[in-house]
């Protein structure tokens, strides 16, 4: 099975990516059968080498059954040679687990006690 997705290259701490199609066995930064474009996070979101892309081939590659990483897809939704994939929401995901619920309700509670024991205080002066 082919795949549409990003290698690695650059040093440490110094990521850039090469926008490959390869065989989904290889490793990420194996083998491939041909670079499609290049990504380099380190430029700002406005500059136009940030993502380059090469339409053509990956219009071919895609017809000869190449499937697309989610993060190339949103790079071709952007460049406008797809359609934007649709975001995935998950809601239940921002909810607060156990222990973070059982921390701000023991916060609260320290922070109201010291409020209502100063009215007391200041009633009896």
């Amino acid at each position: 099975m082919l795949k549409v997705r990003m290698a690695r290259a650059g040093a440490r701490k110094k990521p850039f990516y090469h926008i490959v199609v390869a065989d989904s066995r290889n490793p990420r930064d194996g083998s491939f059968l041909e670079k499609l474009g290049t990504y380099d996070p380190k430029l700002p979101k406005d500059h136009q080498d940030r993502v380059k892309l090469n339409g053509e081939r990956l219009k071919y590659w895609i017809s000869k059954g190449a499937q697309v990483s989610d993060r190339v897809a949103i790079f071709m939704g952007k460049a406008g040679l797809a359609p934007m994939p649709a975001r995935k929401n998950n809601p239940q995901k921002a909810v607060a687990k156990a222990k973070m619920t059982e921390r701000k309700k023991a916060k609260t509670e320290k922070a109201s006690k010291p409020a209502e024991a100063a009215p007391a205080a200041d009633a009896s002066a």
